[in-house]
């Protein structure tokens, strides 16, 4: 790995033989699709990860991302291929309807589990674990878990430590923020964390929709939002079987409002935007 200079980075281009190969390799390991007319896209980002790393080349970065047997640099590449925007309670019509559909049925059960399966920088899970308290109370925190998961260990240690700076929060109320957060202080100013409490309802784990998933579930409630996005139809197919599997009988899977399951073959009954349900009811007094 080598310091290059700045004029080697002026022209951020990919030969077409290893845009290709930087393609080959986000479809196998990630499901990523990156179709044609991406090429400057890629390109882009591909460059700026070689610069920040100090590799003299694209071509040295993708050789070494290629070589890497600890996965760290496989996960950064994805990571810039991939846009990790998101926001507290984004798409606020699916809570209204966990709130008011689901978790009353979910409401005498001794203990569920809900999996956000793309988790990004923690925010959806850490939505889901303010909507289960706002509406179980305090029962919430001995009833109700969370598993979130995500192919990048980076946003996962980040959104572990469940620290986000204030801005996040200004379009939330200030009796929002007291019951929910802590203020930093010192070196923490003008940021915030989530209460210890809240932090312990939400397991963080790193898991890859490309390979076998572990053996947890079923699960009532699984969000699989603003990933199928970046899969071509037999991934995403491939992935809500594997989703619906791990659902219960009458569970429901979340997608993006940007997304559907229009055009892809599946099982599911579709109830309203971006929400599907598993055949059959759920069990409200299911241990």
């Amino acid at each position: 790995m080598l310091n290059a200079s700045p004029s080697q980075y002026q022209t951020a281009r990919l030969s077409p033989k290893l845009f290709d190969a930087v393609r080959d390799y986000a479809y196998r390991t990630a499901g990523i699709e990156l179709q044609d007319g991406k090429q400057e896209m890629v390109a882009a980002r591909v460059w700026k990860r070689a610069r920040a790393l100090g590799y003299e080349s694209a071509d040295a970065y993708f050789q070494a991302v290629s070589r890497d047997k600890s996965g760290e640099l496989q996960v950064d590449l994805i990571d810039a291929l991939t846009t990790n925007f998101t926001s507290f309670f984004r798409e606020p019509a699916h809570f209204d309807f966990l709130q008011n559909l689901i978790l009353p049925k979910l409401r005498g059960r001794n203990q569920f589990t809900i999996w956000t399966a793309a988790s990004s920088s923690g925010e959806e899970p850490y939505s889901i674990a303010v909507t289960l308290i706002e509406t179980l109370g305090e029962a919430a925190f001995l009833q109700a878990k969370i598993r979130a998961s995500d192919i990048s260990t980076k946003v996962l240690r980040s959104a572990e430590a469940g620290i986000y700076p204030e801005e996040r929060f200004r379009s939330l109320d200030q009796n929002w923020r007291s019951r929910y957060l802590l203020r930093g202080t010192g070196a923490q100013d003008g940021k915030f964390r989530f209460r210890p409490e809240i932090r312990k309802m939400i397991h963080f784990e790193r898991i890859n929709l490309m390979e076998p998933l572990p053996a947890e579930g079923p699960f009532p409630l699984i969000f699989l939002r603003n990933i199928m996005i970046y899969f071509d139809r037999p991934t995403q197919e491939r992935v809500v079987a594997a989703m619906t599997a791990k659902l219960e009988p009458g569970g429901y899977l979340f997608v993006g409002h940007s997304e559907s399951l229009n055009g892809i073959s599946h099982t599911l009954e579709h109830v309203q935007v971006a929400i599907y349900k598993k055949a059959g009811h759920l069990e409200e007094n299911r241990a």
